[in-house]
């Protein structure tokens, strides 16, 4: 895809670039958020209200992804191997650039409708609610390594088989779905971040975005914006959504205010 961006060819196979590619690209760009300076004045909470509201360590959320990660990884193998050519000299030929964006962009919603409908019924769910997804939610204050912090079991329904279920629909090879996860994560650590920056490719061509999903996190607005990783669509469409808007908070940064209870 895109010629030379497939710089892996005739070094590391399709499907294992499809395995672990995702992986690094997340702690990689997660990485790049957590070693920038404390960014104060983009913030949009408070570096004490990190402190105080989060119900986690680090260290444990780091552990958690990693296991996520660890499923994911295998599930893919799997998956790959599953629908894989079935001589391994075959050279595969790829779709054209304009079949490869339309198959990126139906895999984006069916993955945002597999999300949204399983994310919301964890939340409606008082059970699944109690003992797997309130895991992820005890990052009040997102930040960029959190961004897979789920329940394991979590992790598998919602983002890897959402993945998986992409995959097989859109029809994409994996040379294409190399591309597609790895946007897909990069969006997804994104959207938890916890910063404001100006020129943020993703606020500029994503109305859900960092501050969709902040309202999200925390406690007034848990019941709407359940939309990820890519539109707000469904939320639009059944009536969870949550408008709200930026101002500027005294002490620096920026507070995201609801504009309806």
């Amino acid at each position: 895809m895109f010629g030379t961006l497939v710089f892996w060819e005739g070094y590391v196979s399709d499907e294992m670039m499809g395995t672990f590619a995702p992986i690094v690209i997340y702690w990689f760009y997660a990485g790049i958020y957590q070693i920038l300076p404390p960014l104060d004045r983009f913030r949009l909470h408070t570096r004490k209200e990190e402190e105080q509201k989060n119900l986690v360590a680090i260290s444990t959320v780091i552990k958690g992804v990693l296991l996520q990660q660890l499923v994911q990884a295998t599930v893919a193998r799997i998956l790959f191997l599953v629908t894989g050519s079935s001589s391994p000299t075959e050279k595969l030929i790829q779709p054209s650039v304009p079949v490869q964006l339309i198959q990126i962009f139906i895999a984006m919603i069916v993955m945002d409708t597999w999300q949204y409908f399983v994310h919301r019924y964890m939340h409606q769910n008082k059970f699944l609610y109690r003992h797997i997804h309130s895991q992820h939610h005890k990052l009040v204050v997102p930040y960029a390594i959190g961004a897979l912090y789920n329940h394991p079991l979590e992790g598998l329904l919602l983002d890897t088989f959402g993945g998986a279920i992409s995959f097989l629909i859109s029809g994409m090879t994996a040379q294409t779905a190399v591309f597609f996860f790895c946007f897909a994560v990069m969006k997804t650590v994104d959207d938890h971040c916890g910063l404001w920056l100006p020129g943020n490719i993703f606020h500029i061509f994503f109305q859900n975005n960092t501050a969709y999903h902040d309202i999200h996190h925390q406690l007034q607005g848990a019941k709407y914006n359940y939309s990820q990783p890519f539109f707000s669509i469904w939320d639009r469409v059944l009536g969870t959504h949550m408008p709200y808007r930026l101002v500027n908070r005294e002490e620096g940064g920026f507070e995201v205010r609801q504009l309806k209870s």
